[in-house]
């Protein structure tokens, strides 16, 4: 694999190459408040642990 290609691979791959370059990103939607209430809870369940882990102290 050239430099070229590899490059023409990682531009394709940061567009998105499901939309065909036209901008689209298609119809599978994120919703931002169920990422954010799954990081927070993940970062609340890692405290957790980590306080469980800090008992000796």
């Amino acid at each position: 694999m050239t430099m070229t290609d590899t490059v023409h691979t990682l531009t394709l791959l940061a567009s998105g190459a499901s939309g065909a370059g036209n901008g689209q990103h298609g119809d599978a939607a994120v919703n931002p408040y169920l990422t954010g209430g799954g990081a927070l809870l993940v970062l609340l369940l890692l405290l957790w642990v980590t306080t469980r882990f800090n008992r000796d102290r």
